[in-house]
């Protein structure tokens, strides 16, 4: 008997909300970083943005920056982990990982993975912000790649197709040792946008969504205080800080024993984005977390069946 989730169509408009918060780095066009091809590479961009990572607005080493072209959104997003490079190359590289990142995002609810002769396969489900079940989302599949130089890691998830009409997402994580056993960490994202949902965007943001900022501040208004972007620029810098946050959660509870990290986790990730609540507010820190035990509840079991071959 089949009893894997049968995926429903979902209304236009639900599914543009869905990719406009996606975890990751995306934007409504093209979001996405120039190929970093070897250790020099990196390390010259972690010279360029030494300054930037020290003085960071943020409270800790993040950079996010962002740039938009005609129909063409871009973001890098760069930070500093306290953890050695040797611990995240070794957890990063099982594809399995990044099943238990995905999630923390409010608008994924739930990631299950399966091993190919040759590659992995990481299965995304996409959905509303509250709870919803597997069987009412979108999903996306990536095939999962890591390559470790000897000095950096380049790990690589690639989807030939996505929600609303958008082809070609590739998801990219780079990392390189720094001094003080710590990493240097930058993260990009990229895919092929529709021309629907460039007009849905557009409907969107001149309308539900004209309170959405990002981080990037291009002024004052007459009380002094910072004027952050919004549009397309501001959704992909939402996103961008949201899945940093995920990976910097999961490594930071990696300590603790096993039964504890899951709800370690999702409190942790809560806590991080609280400190930014004009910006990543989505739910209560009750409703976050209620959601995120039932899905990861049903990820789990979704993943059992898989794993006993039940289609």
């Amino acid at each position: 008997m089949n009893t894997m989730p049968h995926f429903k169509k979902l209304p236009a408009f639900f599914l543009f909300l869905t990719a406009a918060v996606l975890l990751f780095p995306a934007g409504f066009a093209s979001a996405g970083a120039k190929p970093q091809s070897d250790e020099s590479l990196l390390f010259d961009t972690y010279q360029r943005n030494r300054a930037k990572l020290e003085t960071s607005s943020f409270g800790f080493p993040l950079v996010v920056e962002s740039s938009e072209r005609e129909d063409r959104v871009h973001v890098d997003v760069y930070g500093i982990f306290e953890h050695p490079f040797n611990t995240i190359v070794d957890v990063l590289t099982v594809p399995t990982s990044w099943c238990d990142i995905a999630p923390l995002h409010p608008n994924v609810k739930g990631c299950t993975y399966s091993k190919l002769p040759v590659d992995w396969l990481l299965t995304f489900y996409l959905g509303s912000r509250a709870y919803q079940p597997l069987e009412d989302t979108r999903s996306v599949i990536f095939h999962y790649r890591s390559v470790d130089r000897q000095g950096n890691l380049d790990i690589v998830l690639n989807a030939a197709e996505g929600p609303y009409g958008t082809k070609e997402h590739r998801i990219r994580f780079e990392a390189l040792p720094i001094t003080g056993g710590r990493t240097f960490v930058h993260v990009s994202y990229a895919y092929s946008d529709s021309v629907a949902l460039r007009f849905v965007a557009k409907i969107y943001f001149a309308t539900l969504g004209r309170s959405k900022v990002g981080f990037t501040v291009t002024g004052t208004d007459e009380s002094g205080n910072p004027i952050y972007i919004g549009g397309p620029r501001g959704a992909v810098e939402r996103s961008a800080v949201r899945y940093f946050f995920a990976i910097q959660s999961f490594m930071n509870t990696l300590r603790y024993p096993e039964e504890s990290r899951f709800s370690m986790r999702i409190n942790e990730w809560y806590d991080l984005t609280a400190r930014y609540r004009k910006q990543l507010f989505d739910l209560d820190r009750k409703d976050y977390l209620a959601a995120k035990t039932k899905e990861h509840e049903n990820q789990v079991t979704l993943q059992r069946r898989i794993a006993t071959g039940v289609q």
